[in-house]
């Protein structure tokens, strides 16, 4: 008898069967903890569940204020194209408020803009429904005789927008609050606030990869592999004092400077003042990567496209355009990294591998990654 079958009372019921795909229970005691199970990296179902579990609930980074500032007041996005796939707008009023809408009409689900313009109002060029800049209902043809309209939901849906700096970030359902994530960031970075960060275009660029998401993920979120992934990166930063710090939703990693290797000017009463810091290395789960460096930000967004494919968007912004050389070396170390990330891809593959162990001193970040993937999906 098919187990997820049951006759009861003549009638033919169908229990569904437990998901074969589940999670053990993660270990928050590091000493005693074993990494995710590759199931995790092999299963469709997980990585669907990841969606709505790991990423409609994160911050995701779309850009620096900039975009906004021109001619053009609504902008048209997708949300992580090709994995959520989710069209929002970025909107600006008369009164300056920027906002990010649903850019999905509430009549019949049509797309409302498609490229970016500048207009006072949002109108559904399907049926006319309009709307006003912030989202709300304004009018609607040959709708009279229907019965308790508008109603809340006839006005767009208003998505959580975090601004810092002029770096905007948005969360789909807002279940996990923006200052567990960003609190942390400001502590260690509130001195650069008011230098404005330059969007670099032609050190920004997309980088495809034949893994896993979260195999990139894990290999950002350690440097026991610098020295023997990295050596350019290893000749600018001590190894030895190279630290780790988890938060709720996110973690720091701090590269020492090497003597000769350049360093932040960090002010008096700042947590690592007197410190020769290269680089704070911010993780905030489960995709984003925000690096900053004396010379300005590289982001990384790392996107899925399937289980076994992956793009990492790399975004390089700079304080002033004459640093914009020592944004260079960030490709080498990428390929270094993607080179280990492809064998790691293989290797969970094989029959004889089923989860390792973390290192108790180097690979906090790893063990934290995995508490969160595995308490949220489970």
């Amino acid at each position: 008898m098919n187990k997820g079958l049951l006759l009861c009372s003549s009638f033919l019921i169908y229990i569904m069967p437990a998901p074969k795909s589940h999670l053990r229970k993660h270990n928050p005691q590091i000493a005693l903890a074993e990494t995710l199970d590759k199931k995790f990296y092999n299963s469709i179902e997980l990585l669907e569940l990841s969606k709505e579990k790991l990423f409609a609930p994160s911050w995701q980074f779309v850009g620096d204020a900039s975009v906004i500032v021109g001619e053009n007041n609504l902008i048209p996005f997708t949300l992580l194209s090709g994995f959520l796939n989710e069209p929002l707008l970025l909107s600006k009023s008369e009164n300056q408020e920027l906002t990010c809408l649903s850019n999905v009409c509430t009549h019949r689900g049509n797309i409302l803009i498609t490229e970016p313009c500048k207009a006072d109002k949002i109108r559904c060029r399907y049926h006319g429904r309009l709307f006003d800049c912030t989202g709300k209902f304004q009018s609607m043809p040959e709708f009279k005789e229907v019965k308790n309209f508008p109603e809340k939901s006839d006005s767009l849906h208003k998505i959580k927008l975090h601004q810092w700096m002029n770096l905007l970030f948005v969360s789909l359902t807002g279940k996990w609050k923006a200052k567990d994530m960003f609190t942390p960031m400001k502590k260690y970075l509130s001195f650069l606030e008011g230098r404005p960060l330059r969007h670099f275009a032609s050190l920004s660029r997309d980088y495809e990869i034949d893994a896993h998401w979260a195999l990139y993920c894990e290999n950002y979120l350690e440097g026991f592999h610098i020295p023997y992934v990295h050596p350019g990166l290893n000749k600018l930063i001590d190894y030895g004092s190279y630290t780790t710090q988890t938060f709720k939703y996110a973690v720091l990693q701090t590269g020492f400077a090497k003597e000769n290797a350049l360093a932040f000017n960090l002010p008096e009463g700042h947590p690592d003042f007197g410190k020769k810091v290269a680089a704070y290395y911010f993780f905030l789960f489960p995709n984003l990567m925000l690096n900053f460096y004396p010379w300005g930000l590289s982001v990384n967004i790392v996107r899925p496209l399937s289980l076994n494919k992956t793009v990492i968007n790399y975004l390089t912004y700079v304080f002033e355009e004459t640093q914009a050389e020592a944004a260079l070396m960030l490709d080498s170390v990428e390929m270094e990294d993607e080179e280990v990330v492809l064998q790691v891809q293989r290797g969970i593959r094989s029959r004889f591998y089923q989860h390792g162990r973390y290192s108790v001193t180097r690979e906090q970040g790893v063990h934290h990654f995995h508490q969160l993937i595995s308490s949220n999906l489970t």
